[in-house]
C-alpha cells in the first residue's frame, strides 16, 4: 500500500522555465532524501501549469507524518530559503491507482 498525493499547480507568468529548472535540479533529490517517491511530473509552458505527484508507502496517516517531517525539515528550509513564491495558485489532493 502507498499514499500518493497530486499537486498541481499554476505558475506566475514569467517565472515558469525558472521555476521548472529550480524544481527539477532540487525537489526529485529532496523529495527522496525525506521518505517520499516522486512519482510522476508534467508541465505546460504554454498555460503555467505544473502537476507532480508524490507518494509514501502506508496508509494517509503515515503520509502526514512524512509530510511533516519534511516540512519541518532544514533540508526543505535551506532550498526555498531566499525564494520568491513562484506557484500562482495551488491545489493538492489525495489520488489513488486504478
Amino acid at each position: 500500500m502507498k499514499t500518493t498525493q497530486l499537486r498541481s499547480y499554476v505558475i506566475v507568468d514569467g517565472l515558469y522555465e525558472e521555476f521548472i529548472a529550480w524544481w527539477s535540479d532540487t525537489m526529485p533529490a529532496l523529495r527522496a532524501a525525506t521518505g517520499f517517491t516522486v512519482e510522476f511530473a508534467y508541465g505546460s509552458a504554454e498555460t503555467n501549469e505544473f502537476a507532480w505527484a508524490v507518494s509514501v508507502p502506508g496508509d494517509a496517516e503515515e503520509f502526514e507524518r512524512v509530510d511533516v517531517a519534511y516540512k519541518a525539515s532544514r533540508e526543505r528550509a535551506a532550498v526555498f530559503e531566499g525564494l520568491p513564491d513562484r506557484i500562482a495558485s495551488m491545489r493538492l489532493s489525495f489520488i489513488e491507482t486504478y
